[in-house]
């Protein structure tokens, strides 16, 4: 992947915290936590797993530029979007993710040519470099601004 292509992923990780705050911004409880699409989560639980997938995403990032070649964990994101903690405010994981961003943000803008070809490996998706993750989730952002469009226009 060239430079410019990174630095355009690496930008719409540094702008997704604002992108997203402005979306669900204002929403009452009832659009937040609604389940308005049959399978979708609610907006509210979007926004929390948002921080939980990011911070793993980051962690493995971390992993795999200090291990050789670690094996990371998966885990059951619908498990994890019940639990206790995505019934708090969702101002919690919107500032998470800000501050999250920022560090994840100034890792990738770091990285040498060589660290952009370091692996890790995940028993599911197989071996993933930094310039994987970095794709990845640039689509994962993409992916969940477009899930929480599509679960408030079904809200009405």
């Amino acid at each position: 992947m060239k430079t410019a292509e990174r630095e355009h992923h690496i930008e719409r990780l540094r702008r997704f915290p604002d992108e997203l705050e402005a979306l669900v911004s204002g929403l009452d409880e009832a659009r937040l936590r609604g389940h308005f699409l049959a399978g979708e989560w609610s907006v509210a639980q979007n926004v929390h797993h948002l921080a939980d997938s990011h911070l793993n995403s980051f962690i493995r990032l971390k992993l795999l530029l200090t291990e050789e070649e670690p094996t990371i964990k998966p885990y059951d994101q619908d498990a994890w979007a019940v639990t206790a903690d995505y019934d708090l405010s969702i101002t919690v994981s919107l500032g998470f993710l800000r501050a999250l961003h920022t560090r994840w943000t100034a890792l990738f803008a770091s990285l040498s040519e060589e660290q952009w070809g370091r692996a890790c490996l995940h028993p599911v998706n197989g071996r993933m470099t930094a310039e994987d993750l970095l794709t990845g989730y640039s689509a994962h952002c993409d992916g969940h601004i477009d899930q929480i469009q599509r679960t408030l226009a079904a809200a009405g």
